[in-house]
């Protein structure tokens, strides 16, 4: 489909405003939601554009984050473009319906704002949440800053109604860094999202009384596993698209995005990978030690699902050592799950870098500048001495 850029509008957001703003700009037939700190912004911006008139969305009140996804599969099946948002204890507490709702390949779009998982009790950011559900077959996409957060919001509704792909989508944002901090981004005109995103063709809906269908039918030995397997072709799809949804948004406005960002990685001697708002804490300290004359860089991954392996190798090729940074620990005794992924990624290769893991920033935690040239620094003593003793070093905690 043929698209121009469009003047945009200059405004100062917060992340979770920007995401209501990209919600307002969607116009889903149905929101069900239920708050929590720190997405309770989200649902409550939103509803202000219910009470306004300004969206059509049936907006569902609900008792748990249980419920919400639960009406969210009921509403999405029925033949409804549908959204819900929440963080943390709530995101655990629909785990059994995402199951569901990607199983069903309902296509619905979900924001996640990133908090730390109890207990202990914590409200501020770590991955923890959106990482736990990581292999429930939702597609994942990370933004640094509410920009981001904004632009993913709308890309996601694409990507997931794709008919190739018929996904559910989380949008994931740090809870606070990105989600209460105010910066400046643009918006597309309400139209020009409408013209992107296009009306919903829901697929075998429910409602459809001409073509009777059944969800949730009991599926033993003699064909659940096709069933799953169908669920991992349509994973398999999605990179394509991703890419493909990722240039035509650049084109719309002028920003273009892929499955990561690469900076400086070209000759880079160490680099360092991250998720959402430390990438760029990172690039900063990796352009303050290139002045130096040290070789480094940065690649900050946007989408963990499905995870681009093949791509991710090849951007790290050159790298003698990376450094990891997981803002989640998977308690394997082996680093977080970004780790895991990314050493997966480079395993076997014929140049394979050294890898290391820095899990930093739980219940959030501050890592400052220093914390991450701190990073760089043992990448370079672990190139010029060798395999680090330690494969995984816990940034910033008092031991």
């Amino acid at each position: 489909m043929a698209v121009q850029t469009v003047t945009q509008q200059k405004v100062a957001l917060t992340g979770n405003e920007a995401v209501a703003m990209a919600m307002k700009q969607i116009n889903p037939d149905v929101v069900a939601a239920y708050p929590i700190t720190p997405q309770t912004d989200i649902v409550q911006y939103f509803s202000t554009f219910v009470a306004d008139g300004k969206v059509k969305t049936e907006f569902v009140t609900v008792e748990s984050e249980h419920s919400a996804m639960s009406a969210c599969v009921g509403s999405c099946a029925a033949g409804a473009r549908t959204m819900t948002a929440t963080s943390s204890q709530g995101l655990a507490l629909m785990w059994e319906v995402l199951y569901i709702a990607a199983g069903f390949r309902l296509p619905i779009v979900m924001p996640v704002v990133n908090r730390a998982l109890s207990a202990p009790i914590n409200i501020h950011c770590d991955h923890s949440d959106s990482m736990g559900a990581r292999d429930s077959g939702w597609i994942q996409l990370y933004g640094e800053n509410a920009q981001e957060a904004y632009d993913n919001t709308i890309q996601a509704v694409r990507i997931a109604e794709h008919p190739g792909v018929r996904l559910p989508v989380m949008v994931c944002q740090d809870g606070f860094v990105i989600s209460h901090s105010l910066m400046n981004l643009e918006v597309l005109p309400d139209e020009a999202v409408a013209a992107f995103l296009g009306e919903f063709c829901p697929r075998y809906p429910l409602l459809d009384a001409e073509h009777p269908v059944t969800y949730g039918a009991l599926a033993l030995q003699d064909s659940y596993f096709e069933a799953r397997r169908q669920l991992a072709d349509a994973m398999g799809h999605a990179p394509a698209v991703i890419l493909e949804v990722g240039k035509e948004y650049g084109r719309l406005s002028g920003r273009e995005y892929g499955f990561f960002e690469a900076h400086r990685l070209e000759d880079a001697e160490v680099a360092v990978v991250a998720i959402g708002s430390a990438a760029g804490s990172a690039r900063a300290v990796a352009d303050s030690l290139r002045a130096g004359g040290i070789k480094a860089g940065v690649l900050k991954v946007r989408v963990f699902r499905p995870w681009p392996w093949q791509e991710i190798g090849d951007a790290l090729g050159s790298a003698q050592v990376v450094g990891v940074m997981d803002r989640a620990d998977s308690l394997s005794n082996l680093g977080g799950p970004l780790f895991g992924e990314v050493r997966s990624a480079l395993y076997d290769r014929a140049r394979r870098p050294l890898t290391v893991d820095y899990i930093y920033g739980l219940g959030g935690r501050d890592v400052s500048l220093e914390d991450i040239e701190g990073v760089f620094r043992d990448l370079l003593r672990i190139k010029d001495e060798g395999p680090a003793a330690q494969a995984v070093t816990y940034l910033g905690v008092r031991e």
